[in-house]
C-alpha cells in the first residue's frame, strides 16, 4: 500500500465516521428548537457548547480536563506497566501461572465501586487512591491480554528458533514478543477504555477537579447543560486516545498477513 493511497482511504474512514455523530447532533438539535425535547432534562447542543465555552472564558476548563487526563495516563501507565511484567511471567513461566493467576482471577471479579471504601481507607482522597484505582481498572484486561497472547504462541516456532541456536532472550525477543503483539495491543486499547470508565468512580472519591467532579457539581446545581458537557468531553477525550492507540497498532502490525491488512 502506498502512502498516497492511504490519505483518501484515512479522509474516506473519518468522513463515514462522522455521518452518524453529526447527523444525530442535528436532529437533536431541531428538536430541542422544536421543543420536543425538555430543555431542563436534555438541553440542546448549542447551549451546552456555549456552557463549555463560558467555562473556557473563565479558564476552569483547562484545569478540569488536565487533572482527569494526568490521574488516566498516571493509572495507565502504572497499571499497564504492572500487566506486562505480571503477564509476562505468567504466561512464560507454568509454575508463576499456578501460583498467581487463580489469585488475581478472584481480584478481577471484585467491582470497581467496590475497591473505592478500601483505597480511601488505605490511601485517604489524594491523587494516590485515584491513581491506585484508574491502574486497577487498566491491569485485568492487559493482563489477561499479555497472558493469552504469550500462551497463544505457536508451539513449533519456539522449537524452530532453538533449531536455529536461538537462546532464550533471543526466543523471547525474535518470537515470543512479536508473536504476542497483536494481542498485547488489544489488551492496552481495552485498558485504556477501562481507565476512562475507572476515573468517574476516582473523582467521585472528594476530587475538586477533574471532569468526575463536574459530574457532582451539575447534579448539585441541577445543570444538565454541565452533565452533558462532561460526558461528551469524556467521549471526545476517549475516542482521541484510543485512535492514538490504533493508529500505533497498525503501524506496528503492518507485517500481519490478516484481513485488516488487505486494503
Amino acid at each position: 500500500m502506498t502512502m498516497t493511497s492511504k490519505k483518501p482511504q484515512s479522509n474516506r474512514r473519518l468522513l463515514l465516521g462522522s455521518i452518524l455523530p453529526v447527523t444525530l447532533v442535528v436532529l437533536w438539535e431541531a428538536a430541542s428548537k422544536m421543543g420536543l425535547i425538555e430543555a431542563h432534562l436534555l438541553p440542546a447542543p448549542s447551549v451546552i457548547i456555549a456552557s463549555l465555552y463560558q467555562m473556557v472564558l473563565e479558564g476552569t476548563l483547562w484545569g478540569h480536563l488536565g487533572s482527569t487526563l494526568t490521574r488516566v495516563f498516571a493509572g495507565f501507565f502504572i497499571g499497564t506497566l504492572a500487566a506486562i511484567i505480571v503477564g509476562s511471567l505468567v504466561g512464560y513461566l507454568k509454575i508463576f501461572e499456578e501460583l498467581v493467576d487463580p489469585i488475581i482471577q478472584a481480584l478481577r471479579s471484585i467491582p470497581s465501586l467496590a475497591w473505592v471504601p478500601l483505597f480511601i481507607l488505605w490511601m485517604g482522597i489524594g491523587e494516590t487512591s485515584k491513581v491506585t484505582l484508574i491502574a486497577v481498572g487498566v491491569f485485568f484486561p492487559v493482563y489477561l491480554n499479555m497472558v493469552a497472547g504469550i500462551r497463544g504462541v505457536d508451539r513449533k516456532l519456539i522449537e524452530v528458533g532453538k533449531i536455529y541456536g536461538f537462546t532464550s532472550f533471543q526466543i523471547v525477543r525474535r518470537i515470543i514478543l512479536p508473536a504476542s503483539l497483536p494481542s498485547f495491543l488489544t489488551g492496552i486499547r481495552s485498558g485504556l477504555g477501562l481507565g476512562w470508565m475507572f476515573v468517574v468512580a476516582a473523582e467521585i472519591m472528594g476530587a475538586s477537579k477533574g471532569l468526575g467532579y463536574l459530574l457532582i457539581v451539575g447534579q448539585n446545581t441541577y445543570s444538565p447543560d454541565t452533565i452533558i458537557g462532561s460526558i461528551l468531553l469524556f467521549a471526545i477525550l476517549g475516542k482521541l486516545t484510543d485512535w492514538f492507540l490504533k493508529m500505533i497498532e497498525e503501524r506496528s502490525l503492518r507485517w500481519q498477513d490478516s484481513l485488516a491488512n488487505q486494503h
